[in-house]
């Protein structure tokens, strides 16, 4: 008698045909990363634009970059603003600096790949509490009501089909949990001169990874805080909404005042969890003294100012607040200064260019906010 076939069952591939993105969509995306590289001055991101258009052709006859403008008005993007003299400009809005956070967040967190457990060191082991939607292998030591049945019924009927049913260890899948902890996060921006020096700009990248991390925790760990600083001559808190806006002054770097700032503002915090992000490419070369004069000294690695850092680190570990610096230079004395300053507050450095930094701060992040839920 001859065996009665299975139907058989595959894919079928065609070629990838790119979404359809109207013309308005295609500059707003540009748009958005120019006005981020403006710090919100709209002229000169359309005249960024205009420039770019004459190169690559990106409007037509039928959709013009007027067009585009008119588009910006309708939709809530940009509004027209009286100066005193009655002049008009225009000025992007609440909506814009949304889409730029969202664009941001879009960029560096979408490129941070999950994986299984990860090789960062935890003081308190523990399962979370927290469902995230995303799905990895089953590893020995996982809980079995952490399994997922659907997804794992559906890998067992891939892998072995549907005829003699079978499942194996491999076909199980772990939803991904994570704890419920509250974090309070400072993060410190240096705006000091040099952040653009050398033709490097820095800042940008900065303003996008601080941009891009408030994003996250408003929409994905609400009742965490994220409070923003800037320091240069002296040290002062921003909103969420003007980082967009954010440039670089004239300034020499007082990391003391952003420190004595972010604990400041971390005291204040009912969680548990706190903790310190500090984005800088120069060494510290300035100082408030009390009778409101600066002691500014741009020449190596002052005796004074470097002292006075040190103390600031081993106040906030007494506070048991860690603070993780991204160091954006490659300087053996820069180095060796952060190296000093993270011993005194037994906290952790990336020495790192702009490549990866958004990365490195968002996996820190949630490594940061995982591991303390217990500590």
């Amino acid at each position: 008698m001859k065996k009665k076939e299975l139907p058989r069952r595959g894919f079928v591939f065609k070629k990838y045909e790119a979404p359809n993105i109207s013309p308005f969509d295609k500059l707003f995306e540009i748009f958005k990363e120019l006005i981020t590289h403006t710090s919100g001055d709209f002229d000169e991101a359309i005249n960024w634009l205009r420039e770019l258009d004459k190169e690559y052709n990106l409007t037509t006859a039928e959709y013009t970059i007027e067009d585009f403008i008119e588009d910006l008005k309708k939709k809530g993007f940009i509004r027209e603003e009286i100066d005193p003299d009655g002049n008009g400009e225009i000025a992007i809005t609440a909506k814009t600096e949304r889409a730029i956070r969202q664009q941001a967040l879009d960029q560096i967190f979408g490129k941070i790949k999950r994986s299984g457990q990860g090789n960062h060191k935890s003081k308190s082991p523990g399962l979370g509490d927290e469902h995230t939607g995303d799905y990895r292998g089953y590893q020995f030591g996982d809980a079995l009501d952490k399994v997922s049945m659907t997804e794992s019924l559906k890998n067992a009927q891939i892998s072995h089909g549907i005829g003699d049913f079978t499942m194996s260890e491999d076909d199980l899948v772990v939803e991904e949990t994570m704890h419920k902890s509250q974090m309070s996060t400072v993060l410190m921006i240096d705006i000091s001169h040099s952040m653009i020096l050398y033709g490097e700009d820095r800042i940008t990248p900065a303003k996008k990874v601080a941009m891009a991390l408030a994003e996250l925790i408003t929409t994905r760990y609400p009742k965490d805080t994220l409070d923003i600083l800037v320091f240069g001559n002296d040290a002062w808190q921003i909103e969420i909404k003007d980082l967009p806006y954010l440039k670089v002054g004239p300034y020499h770097t007082n990391t003391v005042a952003g420190l004595q700032l972010a604990m400041d503002l971390l005291r204040r915090k009912r969680n548990t969890n706190k903790q310190i992000f500090m984005i800088t490419d120069g060494k510290p070369s300035c100082l408030r003294l009390p009778d409101g004069d600066y002691y500014k000294n741009s020449m190596g690695l002052d005796t004074h100012i470097v002292n006075k850092c040190y103390a600031m680190a081993q106040q906030a570990r007494r506070l048991h607040i860690p603070i993780t610096t991204f160091m954006i230079a490659q300087d053996n004395y820069l180095m060796q200064f952060v190296r000093e300053f993270t011993y005194a507050n037994q906290g952790k450095a990336f020495y790192t260019g702009l490549k990866g930094l958004g990365e490195m701060i968002f996996e820190d992040y949630e490594t940061n906010r995982k591991k303390r839920i217990r500590g």
